[in-house]
């Protein structure tokens, strides 16, 4: 019996070996990829696309309830404080009074934009009941309506309220789950380059 496990564990060894030697190879048989890196149908590869700290979120283009068109790239070189709500969601009551009060105080001094977004995918009194919030809330922000749903995919909201805080580059900082303060808001967009 130990003869065989001897014979296994040296055929073993020599596969391994074989493996190591044709990998080896192949890889200096490869062509260097710089060579392919170079000109400028590669510029965007800098960017790091995704929902990470410092990473460039997804762009967006949205309709208000008034119908102007608001996209998400138009606000680089602004803070920006992106949040997802819809009308019936109690955290998001909570919240909004909060984002008044700091919009209305901090907005043009402190270079923020509050983009709220109605998940209206996910309302239950449809437009009506996000207008009569809006009105209830006394909201001036800017409210781009994801119709479809599709914005809350890219975005991974699960749960509401969900808030990025973005860069003046366009990065994003800080995911927020849950409901925020002025004082949390403050503090937050403070933080922010």
């Amino acid at each position: 019996m130990n003869k065989k496990m001897i014979g296994y564990m040296i055929t073993v060894l020599l596969i391994g070996s074989m493996v190591v030697m044709m990998v080896k190879s192949n890889l200096e048989k490869t062509e260097p990829l710089d060579e392919y890196l170079i000109g400028p149908d590669f510029s965007a590869l800098d960017e790091k696309p995704g929902l990470e700290k410092g990473a460039t979120p997804p762009d967006f283009e949205l309709s208000t309830l008034d119908g102007d068109v608001v996209k998400l790239s138009d606000l680089k070189g602004k803070k920006v404080v992106l949040n997802f709500w819809a009308s019936w969601c109690g955290p998001c009551k909570a919240e909004m009074p909060h984002m008044q009060k700091y919009y209305k105080k901090n907005s043009k001094k402190e270079n923020v934009e509050i983009l709220a977004v109605n998940l209206m995918s996910t309302e239950k009194m449809g437009i009506g009941g996000v207008e009569k919030f809006i009105e209830a809330y006394g909201l001036t922000f800017p409210i781009p309506m994801d119709n479809e749903g599709i914005v809350m995919d890219q975005y991974q909201v699960m749960t509401i309220p969900t808030t990025y805080m973005i860069e003046t580059d366009g990065t994003i900082a800080h995911k927020i789950v849950g409901p925020m303060d002025e004082k949390k808001l403050k503090e937050l967009v403070n933080n922010l380059e």
